[in-house]
């Protein structure tokens, strides 16, 4: 360790810095410089011959002099005289240093066991930081005085651009003596490399002055020698054996040391045609540009780095390193990147090679978990995918869409017998999944390429979706994305077709290769496993039957989302031209087919066409119903021209009804509504434009038809009405139309703003109950008091003459047998026939019908069991009605109603408890009581004290803050006082107030 010790003391004494007083005498910085280095050089000669201490290392110093064979005495540059003694105190440091390090290693030194835990001892090469520190100021002196002066221009940062001092250097500096300057350069550049072969020197070298020795490497074995060069005797340049080293020195390097730190230097050298410099003294200049030799060899090596693996990361983590996350620097920061590794370099060998071994490397990109990381390696592969897609769609395909997709193509049907019996595991679907959501969802940037890849894969992505819409996944939410993405981007030809497909409208068709199915991943996820066989056939009909509903069902959900698209109402128009299609060819009496003549295998396919036939329509109903009971009409028929083309659909059937000569109750109100929406629109319901006008021309045709064929002149008289109507846009309007519309005003047309309460139901409401359920849902539900559908009647009331058009006609039942009618339906189990029957009966009792209030124990029994009903529309009538009956008789209905609400428990035979839900909602009853009553509850409170305390009572226990609040204002607004009771119950509900 004295070795060590006395060559670090040499080492300071060279870089003892300059006195105050020198710069103070008026001597430029130059001069004080130089005149420093002699000095520092004179003090070092004298120390090194005074002691006896340094024998030894005189001893070494002399034995690496003799070694070497390029130091020049007799050099008349005193920078030069300088460097050459820094350089050969560094090799005598280093091997000083390494042979320590071998006898360190051959005898290690054995442990303390009196101490065993002591730590281990220090190899001899570590320094101490004050050591440290003095090393890293000689291998800056050395670098500056013995290295950056002799690059070329534009080779690295020059001097002058990085200090003020870097200016005084380059002017102490003699090239004009020999040493040559390129010789020079080969010499330091030689020595800082065996210097760096320790591993303790290696770190101050490389951390601080990589750049420069590899921009002394680059100009060294690849700048081409110039003809002025060799004329010279001062520069006689390298040899061939010296250029070849020098190479194979810079590729050593380049592989050994961070490859982030290798492409970020690489950059600095290729450098750029217009670059703002740094430094304060270098201020408003421009670093000179790299020449072409230097740009040409640079792009090479940063080819080879990012073609090296994990080179895609190594030259992300180059440029977007220390950056931070987000702002808009970052995100150009990611577009450059991207675009970088999107194009393949000119020194690549070919395209197809480039992109097969940089594709896999950008999905790697993908896959980090740290979250700053993460988003910024996402952003990179993300931009990069999508321009390889966007401008290499060949490549992008092979080399990045199919290993993306690849899971999904293993996954479906047809993809081949070589599938293992484990299937696909859980993490590569889980990984499928999140790297196509990022890419396609994230992204956002469609393309043809890119969307054909994801229809070839959307049936079994498909079915995935609808594995996690039966269980708890994190896959859901993607997969329910990635559908969409897919949808609202494609052609809307493309998505219609899919969606029919995915539905089972063009062919039997599950997703997932026969004997596989998914199954739930032990981590939320979802893999491929073998399908258990079934041996029953009713099962196995049972399972394949409820698979395919429960497609439509999960289709008709994602439909649901999709609020602000008009795909979903294009894909019902699409299923009701369909339904049209069907309708025209059911009836058409089939061709006798000699069936004798047939070989067994044409009576197969014969009988399997038939059966496949009748199989497509029963789909194609299914699929209508479930889209009629799930989606809002507000979104089937978003725009005037879905609307108009829901109104031709009808109006098609009701032709072709007309051309086979047939009549049912069915198409006669198909005719009926198509007809009355037709009169609503031209009645004024809706501002028409010319555009509009122009649109509806498509019904003129089949207007014409129904005025020629159809047998009942009234029909014939509105259809031709309403054709001439449209034809003159509204300048000639018969009195029929508005006259139709008012009668057609029962039902809410599509056109009608939504939210907006028919006053009655349709005619149709029999024979097409799905659709009005839609409707029905859409009206409001809470009504204020004494308010109810006007005009509603029962069913039987609603019974039309046989066309559905006038109503004149229309025979009311004698009150009895509606009210009785009534009672029927209010049990009937289609929500909205029992929901509208009950809000009539309550309307019977609010109008004040004898029968209604002869039967007014029938009601209340009535509505208490309808309260238990799970849908909103049916309870809330209940609500109402005992609401209602509550404000007509309080002396037995609010008695019934408090003891139903205070002990849980029904009133009668057999007892049974009322749920807390139902009790709830009999609080709601007793609350609009009490707000309806109003001063009646002054007169009502006098002669029932005690039930006006349990309303208190109840009302302070159960309600929250806000209800009580309502219900004590309108109990407590007697003028005469309460009981003592009711006082005690008051102040304990103010208290809780």
């Amino acid at each position: 360790m004295k070795m060590t010790t006395a060559l670090i003391k040499s080492l300071s004494i060279l870089t003892k810095p300059i006195r105050e007083a020198q710069l103070s005498a008026g001597n430029g910085t130059q001069t004080a410089l130089v005149s420093a280095l002699q000095r520092n050089l004179s003090e070092l000669q004298e120390h090194m011959s005074g002691s006896e201490e340094l024998e030894e290392a005189r001893k070494l110093l002399e034995e690496v002099r003799r070694d070497i064979t390029w130091v020049c005495s007799d050099t008349d540059d005193l920078t030069w005289s300088f460097v050459q003694e820094c350089l050969l105190l560094l090799l005598c440091l280093a091997r000083h240093l390494n042979h320590l390090l071998k006898a360190f290693h051959q005898n290690p030194t054995a442990p303390n066991p009196a101490t065993p835990e002591a730590a281990p001892p220090l190899p001899p090469d570590v320094l101490s930081v004050a050591q440290q520190k003095t090393l890293g100021i000689v291998l800056q002196f050395v670098v500056t005085l013995g290295l950056c002066p002799y690059l070329a221009p534009g080779v690295g940062v020059a001097l002058g651009l990085r200090s003020a001092f870097g200016a005084a250097v380059e002017g102490a500096i003699r090239h004009d003596v020999a040493p040559a300057g390129e010789r020079r350069l080969l010499i330091t550049t030689n020595v800082l490399l065996e210097v760096s072969a320790l591993s303790s020197l290696a770190t101050p070298v490389f951390t601080r002055h990589l750049g420069d020795i590899m921009a002394a490497l680059c100009q060294l074995g690849y700048r081409p020698k110039r003809p002025e060069e060799d004329s010279t005797n001062s520069n006689k340049g390298l040899t061939v054996e010296e250029r070849k080293s020098c190479k194979e020195a810079l590729h050593n390097l380049l592989g050994k040391v961070y490859q982030p730190i290798v492409i970020k230097e690489l950059l600095v050298l290729q450098g750029g045609p217009k670059q703002a410099s740094s430094g304060s003294r270098g201020a408003g200049k421009a670093l000179t540009q790299a020449p072409a030799w230097l740009r040409r060899l640079c792009g090479q090596l940063l080819s080879d780095r990012l073609m090296q693996p994990q080179g895609v990361q190594a030259v992300v983590r180059a440029i977007l390193e220390g950056t931070g996350a987000g702002g808009d620097s970052d995100w150009r920061k990611c577009d450059a990147v991207a675009k970088i590794l999107a194009a393949c370099p000119q020194q690549s060998l070919s395209a197809e090679s480039y992109y097969s071994q940089v594709c896999p490397q950008v999905l790697e990109l993908l896959h980090f978990k740290d979250k700053l990381t993460a988003q910024q390696f996402q952003r990179v592969a993300t931009r990069a995918a999508l321009i390889m897609v966007q401008d290499r769609p060949e490549f992008a395909q092979r080399f990045l869409l199919f290993p993306l997709l690849s899971p999904l193509h293993h996954s479906a049907e047809g993809a081949g017998d070589d599938l293992s019996r484990d299937g696909v595991q859980e993490w590569e679907l889980t990984r499928c999944i999140e790297d196509v959501y990022k890419i396609c969802v994230v992204g956002n940037s469609p393309s043809e390429v890119l969307l054909k890849a994801l229809a070839d894969v959307l049936s079994t992505l498909f079915s995935l979706f609808c594995f996690t819409k039966q269980n708890v996944s994190h896959l859901r939410t993607s997969c329910q994305e990635i559908l969409i993405w897919f949808l609202s981007h494609s052609e809307q030809s493309v998505a219609l077709s899919q969606l029919k497909h995915l539905c089972g409208l063009l062919g039997e068709v599950s997703g997932v290769r026969h004997g596989f199915q998914f199954s739930p991943g032990s981590e939320g996820g979802a893999r491929l496993t073998v399908r258990e066989p079934i041996s029953d056939d009713d099962d196995a009909l049972y399972e394949k039957v409820s698979g395919e509903q429960w497609r439509v069902q999960c289709l008709v959900q994602l439909l649901g989302e999709m609020k602000d698209s008009d795909l979903p109402g294009e894909f019902f128009l699409l299923l009701l031209q369909d339904l049209t299609a069907v309708a025209a060819e059911r009836e058409e009496v089939e061709q006798e087919v000699d069936t004798s003549s047939m070989t067994l295998l044409e009576l197969e396919q014969h009988l399997l066409g038939r059966v496949s036939g009748h199989g497509q329509r029963l789909a194609l109903l299914q699929v209508l119903a479930i889209m009629c009971d799930g989606l809002p009409y507000t979104q089937l028929l978003r725009k005037p021209t879905q609307v108009l083309g829901f109104i031709v659909s009808m109006l098609q059937r009701a032709c072709v009804s007309l051309e086979r000569g047939t009549d049912s109750p069915v198409e006669s109100q198909t005719l009926s509504m198509g007809m009355g929406l037709v009169a609503t629109l031209l009645s004024g319901a809706a501002e028409l434009t010319a555009d509009d006008y122009s649109s509806m021309g498509e019904l003129l045709p089949h207007l014409e038809q129904i005025s020629q064929q159809h047998p009942e002149p009234v029909i014939q008289e509105l259809a031709s009405d309403l054709r001439a109507t449209i034809a003159t846009h509204g300048a000639y309007r018969p009195k029929t139309v508005p006259k139709t519309a008012t009668q057609h005003s029962t039902a809410q047309s599509p056109a009608q703003p939504a939210g907006h309460s028919s006053h009655s139901l349709p005619a149709c409401t029999q024979s097409s109950r799905v659709p009005s359920r839609q409707q029905e849902r859409s009206q409001p539900i809470s009504q204020p008091k004494h308010t109810t559908d006007s005009g509603a009647t029962p069913k039987v009331n609603e019974i039309q003459n046989a066309r559905g058009i006038r109503s004149s006609d229309i025979s009311k039942p004698s009150s009895s047998k509606a009210f009785s009618e009534c009672l029927l339906e209010a049990c009937d189990p289609d929500v909205p026939t029992r929901a509208v029957a009950l809000r009539l009966l309550t309307r019977s009792v609010s109008d004040g019908d004898k029968e209604a209030l002869q039967n007014k124990d029938k009601l209340l029994t009535l509505f208490l069991e309808n309260l238990e009903h799970e849908d909103s529309f049916v309870y809330l009538s209940a609500i109402q009605g005992l609401a209602v009956l509550a404000d007509t008789f309080p002396e037995q209905i609010l008695q019934r109603l408090l003891g139903e609400y205070q002990t849980g428990a029904t009133v009668g035979s057999p007892k049974r408890e009322r749920s807390l839900e139902t009790r709830l909602k009999v609080g709601e009853v007793l609350m609009r009581a009490s707000r309806a009553m109003g001063p009646v509850c002054q007169i009502w409170a006098v002669p029932y004290p005690q039930h006006k305390c349990v309303v208190i009572h109840c009302v302070s226990r159960s309600f929250s803050l806000g209800l009580r609040h309502v219900v004590l204002a309108r109990l407590l607004n007697a003028k005469r006082p309460s009981s003592e009771k009711a006082q005690q119950l008051l102040q304990s509900a103010g208290t809780a107030q």
